[in-house]
């Protein structure tokens, strides 16, 4: 069974916003025609995700980055999220997950942006955030989505005095040390709501190229990306069951781009499991239109003491094997075989829940899965997070 609900903050009449989607990933993005659009309309991510942008920074090239600061906004970039993952376990035993992500999209640069307009309304990001939570023993996915614009302390995203704070409305991730870290991730809809303490863990995970994650061969079709892997949790989480206590681990997924999808590319699968020998693995396949995967797919394998191992789609396999179908005949494929050769890693992943679909501005599949497998000659298993994107065709919100 599966539940949406949507918030949508309108400002003014003034207010337009389009949408970005991605993982892990999905994006935000603005537009004067995006809340005149039907509600229920979902985007092509060919459209949201590719094409020239003169206006803003691009990531050519990659940079030193520097942490606590690299926590918070790049304003100069069109689009950038902050994306939180979790899987969590209940005083009872009741298996939890979530995702909670903010996402910025610039609607104007800096040059371009009319500093003599004194109205309070004015603004040069829009914001949206994804919130869901997965009841595994209910086999329930609840999910929601809010907007805004950064005016008038609707929406933002700052960092200062070593402390990062993002919000939409009430949704908020905000420091409660020093260094940026622990954040309190705090968000309610309906029957569900967070309250959660994450910690910093292991240390930051630099994705491709020193931190650079090359999408195409175009110059500038890449992001800034980095991950914290294994984000030690805590807290308690509210379903249509109760509220409970709960105790597990969080991912962090932190990208910012201006344009990452080459033309062709339709969509992707992403993978994070963090697995019991404390190792975690990040992966994804980017899908053509012919059905081919795009050789900008790429894996990441971090060890124990963090160090890591980076992969080209040569050199993984992610091989569907079982599938869900949506009630319009959308399928997602819900279990499959990965496999890293070279270092001897083989799991099986699947879903305890198979309907984690979120049938929001962008829609997508997201939810919790579980490993088993080998790493040499050791057994291992683990929990994490499917993303896959791009298996269902934009909607015009009439035809659902």
């Amino acid at each position: 069974m599966t539940r949406h609900g949507t918030h949508r903050a309108y400002a003014s009449r003034a207010v337009v916003l389009r949408l970005l989607g991605i993982a892990v990933v999905a994006f935000c993005a603005a537009c004067d025609a995006r809340l005149r659009e039907p509600p229920g309309a979902t985007l092509s991510l060919g459209e949201l995700l590719g094409g020239a942008d003169t206006l803003h920074a691009r990531a050519v090239e990659p940079r030193d980055f520097a942490f606590p600061e690299d926590h918070g906004p790049h304003p100069e970039f069109r689009t950038e999220w902050w994306y939180f993952t979790g899987n969590l376990t209940a005083s009872d035993g009741r298996e939890l997950g979530y995702q909670l992500t903010f996402f910025r999209s610039a609607l104007t640069d800096s040059a371009s942006y009319d500093v003599t307009n004194r109205s309070g309304w004015r603004a040069r990001h829009a914001y949206m955030a994804h919130f869901a939570v997965t009841d595994g023993g209910a086999g329930e996915l609840v999910a929601a989505q809010k907007f805004s614009r950064g005016a008038l302390g609707l929406a933002g995203a700052t960092f200062s005095g070593d402390t990062l704070h993002v919000w939409l409305e009430d949704w908020n991730a905000s420091s409660t040390g020093d260094d940026a870290f622990p954040l309190r991730l705090r968000a309610e809809h309906a029957d569900i709501a967070i309250d959660l303490i994450v910690e910093r863990g292991k240390p930051v995970v630099l994705q491709g190229q020193r931190g650079l994650s090359r999408k195409g061969a175009a110059p500038g079709n890449a992001s800034y990306y980095y991950s914290l892997t294994r984000m030690p949790t805590h807290g308690s989480v509210r379903t249509s069951a109760g509220t409970f206590s709960v105790s597990g681990t969080s991912w962090l997924d932190r990208e910012w781009s201006t344009s990452v999808l080459s033309p062709g590319v339709v969509g992707w699968d992403w993978l994070s499991l963090q697995l019991n020998d404390s190792t975690e693995l990040m992966m994804y396949r980017l899908r053509r239109a012919d059905g081919t995967v795009d050789p900008f797919s790429a894996a990441t394998f971090v060890d124990r003491d963090g160090t890591t191992r980076t992969f080209a789609a040569d050199g993984f396999t992610m091989i569907p094997v079982d599938e869900w179908r949506a009630s319009d005949g959308v399928t997602y494929p819900v279990a499959w075989e990965v496999a890293i050769p070279q270092i001897g890693l083989a799991l099986d992943v699947a879903t305890p829940v198979a309907d984690q679909e979120l049938d929001l501005a962008v829609r997508y599949w997201e939810g919790m899965v579980r490993a088993h497998g080998t790493r040499g000659e050791r057994i291992v298993s683990g929990r994490g997070y499917l993303e896959m994107t791009g298996y269902a065709a934009p909607n015009d919100g009439r035809t659902r």
